[in-house]
């Protein structure tokens, strides 16, 4: 199993790969890529929107609380009577 400074140094290296790429795909085709960039940027943002949206409309409330139990202060915890 890898470590994770081999992980690390993988997710290193794909990404500096990566910032390379992207920036050798704006120089050959930049009205393009940024139309990509910016289509993708607001669809995953939307994205999380409609996500948590879905899960909001989805979940149940939870059921009240009727039967709180008391809670008795311990001693040793609480903090001393002023005079």
């Amino acid at each position: 199993m890898a470590n994770d400074r081999s992980v690390g140094g993988g997710i290193f290296a794909g990404s500096v790969l990566g910032i390379l790429a992207y920036a050798a795909l704006l120089y050959y085709f930049p009205l393009f890529i940024l139309e990509i960039t910016a289509f993708l940027a607001v669809a995953l943002l939307l994205g999380i929107l409609a996500w948590i949206g879905y899960t909001m409309a989805t979940t149940p409330p939870p059921e009240p609380m009727t039967d709180i139990p008391e809670v008795k202060a311990d001693k040793s915890t609480s903090r001393p009577e002023e005079k």
